[in-house]
């Protein structure tokens, strides 16, 4: 009877334990991004798009970020950066991951004000670095469809703290640079994007 007790409490603290790795995975996790016009706080949802949360965290954890600039900005639609350094100089990034701009959908995160998704090139499965932040609701990229129209862009998490700074560089007067198009005249610099411990 010992033994069968024994094996019964072995066998609930196991399920406990696997539960609350579970409830750990699926933790938000906040990042802080310091930047030239100002600091703001990001809240990522690894339970509602997981893989992208993981490729931004580990852009962030590598350093990646540190001195890129915000190379497109739309006062009214959002704001983009993370793969471009001062001087338009494009940094090489890994490997593109799946757009789960689907699964994001269903879990209920939209490309609302604030939001922060994944920039791509028209392949639905490009993303790298680079991502945007909304500044305004923008439901015309939220997913609709498994097609290369209808896809959407993946949002992962959100501006909590300092969309201030947000708007503040949405408001950065542009430019023409080139190829490049809505560029900020005076640089917006990502000084650093420190990924703080999960709450």
């Amino acid at each position: 009877m010992n033994c069968v007790l024994r094996s019964a409490a072995r066998i609930v603290a196991f399920v406990a334990l696997f539960a609350a790795a579970l409830n750990a995975s699926a933790q938000s996790q906040r990042v802080e991004v310091k930047t030239s016009m100002g600091s703001f706080t990001l809240e990522l949802y690894p339970d509602k798009a997981p893989k992208t949360v993981a490729n931004f965290l580990q852009y962030a954890r590598s350093g990646f970020y540190d001195g890129t600039i915000f190379h497109r900005v739309i006062d009214g639609f959002m704001i983009q950066g993370g793969g471009f350094e001062p001087g338009l100089r494009q940094k090489s990034a890994g490997a593109p991951i799946p757009n789960e701009a689907g699964i994001a959908f269903k879990a209920g995160l939209r490309n609302e004000m604030g939001t922060i998704a994944m920039a791509r090139t028209p392949n639905p499965h490009s993303a790298t670095a680079q991502f945007f932040i909304n500044v305004k609701n923008n439901d015309f990229l939220d997913f609709r469809e498994e097609s290369p129209q209808g896809y959407g862009y993946v949002v992962f998490g959100r501006v909590v703290d300092g969309m201030n700074t947000v708007m503040r560089i949405a408001k950065t007067p542009t430019a023409t640079s080139g190829p490049h198009e809505n560029v900020p005249q005076v640089a917006v610099r990502i000084e650093s994007v420190a990924v703080k411990p999960p709450k």
